[in-house]
């Protein structure tokens, strides 16, 4: 309860904290002074700390930011692990409800696991309002004990009605909440090594995809399923000790809230300056664009293979070549942001949008089966590159103090082809196979990566304007300067020749 309250100075402290290290103490020494001159009125003056936001930040680049590193890790591990292993929990659900060969209830028990991925995507905007409001610690922790009690309370449903409501919301909206301020906080104390701590931040996912469905096919058998969710709660609890971690140490953006209000300002509940760049305009509307094809091979890959290569064919196989080269791909390609100069990390994205539409193509025409290993490999390595670059992105394009918004409006816009998609299933019992299906789930992310490839000349040229006027302004203030001088000069010039005369 005053855990909310408190969370205001917990991030003005954070922002007294920051110029610490910043080598302009002769500037914060001049303030002090000023301070200790005026000591009646040092305390009306403290919210004038606006001055203290121009003192350049510098990030940690470590330290405490690496434990918040294992925490968000934790964070992206346990939230996409327990929901790619919804296929687990799937046929239990459906033997604990029903039978297994009941196709409508087939249908509707998967809709619970389609409706929670969505909405971990669609409430990210409402988070990202809660994040800049109450901060990383306080959303972040109360969206896992959300989360928990989704969760808990799923495993005492005795139908699949609630079910929608305990595991695809309630559960879901937790995990939403806990995830973007993981992806935020990140910018907090790193910079220079951002790329590599978001790598490994999302192969956190990618670790617990590829180890937590063992894990659920032991437990389910020896204790059940409604223990085995239990179980998992366990993972949403630590999530909560996780976020704890999350200190915030960026200034806080001054806000114009009267004395004695509490109502945020409009412009914190709705941050419009991320839609004023161009850039980021662009990159909202071709990553949802690209995402139109992205996840068809995902989906339809296994009765892909059962159609071309038999039923006994080891299609498990392919699921886990995607999920280890993505967890490669993410280690490698955040390191080598690090070596990308500003929105130029966009080109890895575009490389990686058409590596997977190119793959996507190449699918149908891989008769033998070690070729499509070889398709999944790659597949699985620019899936990697995609994900693990998006917070840098973010950060290039906007700027410290906007991302937490950016990041949520780009995530909630992508909720919409993740959710909707082609028709590739009509497709596919119109034609016989899914051979056209998967040429057409090709051309969204190769559309997508060519618009993408237009941000850093869009950005380039915002750069040269803005120098441009900045040049001009200074031009301007240089003459105005010379003009009051020539002025006071001819001002002075007769009372000096008075005062030699007499």
């Amino acid at each position: 309860m005053t855990e909310g309250n408190n969370m205001p100075e917990g991030d003005t402290a954070g922002k007294d904290e920051v110029p610490v290290g910043v080598p302009a103490e002769e500037k914060r020494s001049e303030e002090d002074k000023k301070e200790n001159g005026e000591s009646s009125v040092s305390v009306p003056e403290q919210p004038a700390a606006p001055g203290t936001e121009e003192v350049e930040f510098v990030h940690p680049e470590g330290g405490w930011g690496w434990l918040v590193m294992l925490a968000a890790m934790w964070c992206n591990g346990s939230v996409f692990g327990i929901q790619n292993a919804f296929g687990i929990l799937f046929l239990s659900l459906l033997r604990e409800f029903g039978s297994e060969h009941d196709e409508d209830l087939r249908f509707k028990t998967a809709l619970v696991g389609s409706l929670s991925m969505g909405m971990i995507f669609f409430c990210s905007p409402i988070v990202s309002v809660f994040t800049d409001i109450l901060g990383c610690r306080v959303t972040a922790v109360g969206g896992a004990a959300v989360g928990l009690v989704g969760l808990l309370a799923s495993s005492f449903v005795t139908s699949l009605g609630p079910m929608y409501f305990t595991y695809g919301i309630v559960f879901a909206c937790g995990c939403s909440f806990a995830y973007q301020p993981s992806l935020v906080i990140l910018g907090h104390y790193f910079k220079k090594r951002l790329g590599l701590v978001n790598g490994i931040v999302t192969a956190g996912s990618s670790i617990f995809t590829i180890t937590l469905p063992f894990v659920l096919s032991g437990l389910l058998e020896k204790v059940g399923l409604q223990n085995t969710m239990r179980v998992l709660c366990i993972l949403m609890f630590i999530l909560m000790l996780a976020g704890l971690t999350y200190r915030p140490l960026l200034p806080v953006k001054s806000s114009n809230t009267r004395a004695g209000s509490r109502c945020p300002p409009m412009s914190q509940i709705f941050n419009i300056n991320i839609w004023k760049s161009v850039g980021y305009r662009i990159w909202a509307f071709g990553i949802p664009a690209a995402l139109y094809g992205y996840f068809v091979p995902y989906v339809h890959l296994m009765k892909h293979v059962e159609e071309r290569f038999g039923k006994e064919a080891s299609k498990e196989v392919l699921l886990m070549c995607i999920g280890i080269t993505s967890c490669v791909g993410r280690l490698i390609f955040g390191r080598v942001a690090d070596y990308v100069n500003g929105v130029n990390k966009v080109y890895l994205q575009v490389t990686s949008f058409f590596v997977i539409g190119l793959m996507s193509m190449m699918i149908p025409l891989c008769n033998i089966f070690g070729a499509l290993i070889a398709v999944c490999l790659l597949m699985g390595l620019f899936d990697g590159c995609f994900i693990c670059i998006m917070g840098p992105i973010a950060f290039e394009l906007v700027g410290d103090k906007d991302v937490s918004q950016a990041i949520g409006f780009l995530l909630g816009l992508m909720s919409v082809p993740m959710t909707v998609g082609p028709p590739h299933r009509f497709l596919r019992d119109r034609l016989g196979s899914y051979d056209v299906a998967f040429y057409l789930a090709g051309i969204p992310p190769i559309f997508g990566g060519a618009v993408l490839c237009l941000i850093p000349w869009v950005e380039a040229r915002r750069k040269r304007k803005e120098k441009e006027d900045a040049l001009n302004k200074e031009q301007g203030q240089l003459l105005t300067g010379q003009k009051r001088d020539h002025e006071k000069a001819q001002g002075d010039a007769p009372s000096k020749t008075g005062e030699s005369v007499l």
